[in-house]
């Protein structure tokens, strides 16, 4: 064996192998889990006639994830039976463009924390235009505003550019905020649909023990603040498994380019359309049938 092999033992060989398959195969299915549910989602929401839009429309933001992540997850599967160094780079790259993507993303949104927070009310104020119209930002809004006890986005006026809600619109809902805005002071207690009537007319101090007047931007800014620790496991939750599947197949490819050093030159015929005659395999290639044959 040559000096400059970095292949050490053919147990690392087919350990990493095992390990790349396993964490391609697991987030592959885990990506079409993602794509089906939000298929079944947006089903639901057309059938609805529910409003358009990335931001009004989680069942979009999943569709799209579980296309990438079943995409992305299914060239790692195909990678590691074939042991193809082109789509095992492909998989090994789109996984780190994927990683610095957020870890950017998140980045930027902390430096421009405040351009971040206004994106979001204003995004918020839109679909509060559309509450009684989407169903998807009005369940949204409405657990969001009982879990953080909370009412609309910057703060509780934001209600007023809803049609229904402002003061100057007819019937009960003028100047008013949804109950689930209103302060309950029972567990489980059933909550009047009217506590919310005519409220927006009155200033802040009058509404303590009304309604939740802060707004749930700040109420959700303050619960990341005060939970810290989960949103730092849910963090790296997010990026370990990506960082690992970087690694896992940086490390697998240096073993197949020792392979081929060791072995000979090989192609896996997996992107030749040509007729491929019958060649020797290598000793570790018994052990899996889908290995390369080598030249």
């Amino acid at each position: 064996m040559s000096n400059n092999i970095r292949y050490c033992q053919r147990c690392s060989y087919i350990f990493l192998k095992f390990i790349l398959f396993s964490y391609a195969i697991v987030w592959w299915l885990i990506g079409g889990c993602i794509l089906a549910i939000g298929i079944y989602a947006e089903v639901e929401r057309q059938r609805y006639k529910t409003l358009q839009g990335m931001f009004l429309a989680p069942a979009i933001i999943l569709i799209l994830l579980g296309v990438v992540m079943f995409i992305v997850s299914f060239i790692g599967v195909l990678a590691s039976l074939r042991d193809n160094l082109t789509l095992l780079k492909v998989f090994m790259y789109t996984l780190t463009v994927c990683l610095i993507l957020e870890l950017l993303g998140g980045i930027v949104a902390l430096l421009f924390r405040n351009q971040t927070v206004e994106l979001v009310n204003k995004n918020i104020r839109r679909g509060i235009v559309n509450y009684y119209d989407d169903l998807d930002f009005k369940n949204i809004m409405d657990f969001v505003q009982k879990k953080f006890k909370c009412c609309g986005g910057q703060e509780y006026k934001d209600w007023s550019v809803n049609m229904y809600h402002n003061c100057s619109a007819p019937g009960p809902l003028a100047c008013a905020v949804p109950y689930t805005c209103c302060i309950t002071t029972k567990r489980n207690e059933v909550a009047n649909t009217m506590c919310g009537y005519n409220v927006l007319h009155l200033e802040r101090l009058d509404l303590i023990e009304i309604i939740h007047i802060r707004g749930c931007t700040d109420a959700f800014l303050i619960w990341l603040m005060d939970n810290y620790k989960i949103m730092a496991g849910l963090l790296l939750g997010i990026l370990l498994p990506q960082f690992f599947g970087v690694i896992v197949s940086w490390l697998y490819i240096t073993r197949v380019e020792d392979a081929i050093i060791e072995y000979g030159n090989y192609t896996d015929g997996l992107l030749d359309t040509q007729n491929r005659q019958a060649k020797r395999q290598g000793r570790v290639a018994k052990w899996f049938k889908c290995m390369p044959e080598i030249d």
